[in-house]
């Protein structure tokens, strides 16, 4: 990185980061109280909340958002006239999976070959600690030359709109001329990105019964209808045969128009096994931004150990669409829920829930918040230019933000890049992604308040 006064900086306090993001990621702050204890997530959202006092924020308050969890909200005032900015990341993250698979234990902040390892390290921890990083660095420099506005969200991950619905009640809190959102990623590290479109997502959970209960699939079998194999039937529709998502009604054939992603490093990115064939059809950029895309992310049904020879009575499954801008995520649940009900065979009974949902987003990239962006990250990653790229998952409270207020522009940056397996086991963090995009950030607060 090119030497100047904000780099060095940010460079002095990644030690200091090291520490606050380990003390970050100790919280098991998973969003699921049946899972994980409350008091973890409060912990963590009281850590945010101390962390922006101790940085002169006013007003900072835990804010109980009406799905029972709680998010962090400071606010720091700029120069007389000064234009404000709100910078947003989320504390709570994703269950850990299976702890044993990992290398080392997800909730410890451990470096390993160059990497910090760690459940929420990129996704999206590491985000609050790059806002504090970045206003760091410009208080250590000439000071901070817009108000800024922080929030940090506690049930991002579960997507049950709880920040969102906050906010629709309190439209005055989060107003601001432009939103950061530190919660995407890099298309690659090293290469300097922003986001510029999201899918929406619905979350439906489906059930299915057939029989009072279980029955001896010795005696009954061949006759009596199977649950579970119901539901497999039901499942398989959603998918043609090259895999591409067949929802009825639904729209699949879009195109993405900007950065591509080749089918060789997309294959690397997301470990394919040799031999086995990506699914669906379009180039990789189409079928991961441009498109709809189904997975079921969760089945209820006997495990393999313990089984019994059981023909089984009732069985439900988690199924996630991913849906992309033009696409109204309301709209496509109800296609969704069509599709399911229509494709279960044999008379069997079904029901269909909607548990989860979130509209796509298309980023306005024209606009001088951009530009002041693109000149931050040229001077922050020497030799390259910013790129546009699309996300294929989902931050509903980036629509419900341009809704409340359609003047303000957004823009989003993060940490996320593929090497960061979020969301997966031995989730990581590069220190020198959040040391470069911190700079970004800081250059670019300073850009557009003289922009």
């Amino acid at each position: 990185m090119s030497s100047n006064p904000v780099a060095e900086t940010v460079a002095s306090l990644m030690p200091r980061a090291k520490e606050e993001l380990t003390e970050l990621v100790a919280f098991r702050s998973v969003a699921d109280f049946d899972q994980f204890p409350r008091s973890e997530s409060e912990g963590a959202a009281r850590w945010v909340a101390d962390a922006l006092t101790a940085e002169g924020f006013q007003d900072v308050a835990l804010l109980d958002t009406p799905d029972g969890t709680q998010s962090v909200y400071g606010y720091l005032p700029g120069p007389a006239g000064a234009k404000t900015v709100l910078l947003y990341a989320h504390y709570d993250v994703q269950p850990p999976l299976d702890e044993a698979a990992w290398t080392t234990p997800p909730f410890e902040l451990t470096e390993r070959d160059g990497r910090w390892y760690g459940r929420g390290a990129a996704d999206c921890k590491g985000g609050l600690i790059m806002h504090l990083l970045a206003l760091r660095a410009l208080k250590a420099n000439g000071g901070i030359p817009v108000g800024v506005k922080v929030i940090a969200e506690g049930s991002e991950e579960m997507g049950t709109g709880g920040l969102e619905r906050y906010a629709e009640a309190h439209p005055e809190l989060l107003a601001a001329d432009t939103i950061v959102i530190g919660d995407a990623g890099n298309f690659r590290a090293g290469l300097p990105t922003v986001t510029s479109t999201l899918r929406g997502m619905t979350l439906v959970r489906v059930r299915i019964d057939t029989l009072a209960g279980n029955l001896h699939s010795g005696q009954f079998g061949g006759a009596a209808p199977d649950a579970l194999a119901a539901l497999i039937r039901v499942l398989d529709s959603l998918r043609a045969e090259d895999g591409s998502t067949t929802v009825e009604g639904l729209a699949g054939g879009a195109a993405w128009e900007g950065l591509e992603y080749g089918e060789e490093q997309f294959r690397k990115d997301a470990k394919v096994l040799d031999g086995v064939e990506l699914i669906g059809s379009g180039t990789v950029a189409d079928r991961i931004w441009a498109r709809p895309a189904v997975t079921v992310i969760g089945i209820d049904c006997p495990p393999v150990v313990g089984a019994t020879p059981s023909v089984q009575a009732s069985a439900r499954a988690l199924v996630s669409l991913r849906v992309p801008p033009g696409v109204d995520a309301g709209e496509a649940t109800k296609l969704l829920q069509a599709h399911l009900e229509t494709h279960t065979p044999w008379g069997a009974r079904v029901s269909t829930e909607q548990i989860g949902e979130g509209q796509a987003f298309r980023a306005d990239t024209g606009s001088p918040a951009y530009q002041a962006m693109a000149a931050a990250m040229a001077v922050a990653y020497p030799g390259q230019e910013m790129q546009y790229a699309g996300q294929g998952g989902s931050i509903p409270l980036c629509n419900t933000l341009a809704a409340l207020y359609p003047s303000a522009e957004i823009l989003l940056i993060g940490l996320s890049e593929p090497e960061a397996q979020i969301h997966a086991v031995n989730e990581s963090v590069s220190p020198d992604e959040l040391e470069r995009l911190s700079v970004a950030e800081a250059l670019f607060l300073r850009n557009y308040a003289t922009g």
